[in-house]
């Protein structure tokens, strides 16, 4: 079982930055996918943004610019660079992390990260 311990989440002006970190905790599984989802009150959950093992990154369209992933394989960490945030950003952020074991996929979530952007 992989563990996923979100952290930088906070409070933030509108047009500021914040970082976000996923650490996960040492497993035999390789982390192929680690990525984060948010969601806000009375919202459904939505993609933001997923790297791979390879480093190829995807991001949702209409996040793409603001917000840049990456992640740092010896560490098992997976960072969030949020840029010019408006209070529309304002969710819960999870981690989650696609891990292989031989060719078996499994999916893991963080209990997720508070983001509040105040105008």
């Amino acid at each position: 079982q992989v563990q996923l311990v979100e952290s930088g989440g906070g409070l933030v002006q509108a047009g500021g930055s914040l970082r976000l970190s996923c650490r996960a905790s040492q497993d035999s599984a390789t982390l192929y996918a680690m990525g984060w989802f948010r969601q806000a009150p009375g919202k459904e959950r939505e993609f933001v943004g997923a790297i791979t093992w390879e480093a190829n990154t995807y991001y949702a369209d209409v996040l793409k610019g603001r917000f840049t992933i990456s992640r740092d394989n010896a560490k098992r960490t997976v960072d969030l660079q949020m840029n010019s945030l408006t209070p529309e950003d304002t969710a819960v952020y999870y981690c989650k992390v696609t891990g292989i074991v031989v060719i078996l996929r499994s999916d893991y979530w963080g209990r997720g990260t508070q983001v509040t952007v105040s105008s």
